[in-house]
């Protein structure tokens, strides 16, 4: 394996264990994890999100990776929260 073919698989299992994090952290039907150069995309499912203003979907995000946000690991996050009838309608537009 070449440097830029253990990169890959590096951010790869770094991209599964935030989706890891957030699936335990809360319970989540959904979650997506996609990154470009040091922007992170999060794309999280769950009935947790009903009833929720955009402001509070994302601070129960950020809780669970709060760790990793202040040790400089991740920033430049986007964060997309849904109910899981939400995601049928916006899934196609969010993919």
């Amino acid at each position: 394996m070449d440097t830029n073919e253990t990169e890959q698989a590096n951010e790869a299992q770094k991209l599964k264990e935030i989706e890891q994090l957030l699936q335990d952290a809360l319970s989540l039907d959904e979650v997506h994890v996609t990154q470009a150069g040091t922007h992170y995309k999060i794309v999280a499912v769950g009935e947790c999100f009903d009833g929720m203003g955009r402001v509070k979907q994302q601070q129960t995000i950020y809780a669970p990776l709060m760790e990793r946000i202040t040790s400089g690991e991740l920033h430049a996050l986007t964060i997309n929260a849904f109910t899981p009838t939400q995601w049928k309608r916006e899934k196609i537009f969010n993919m």
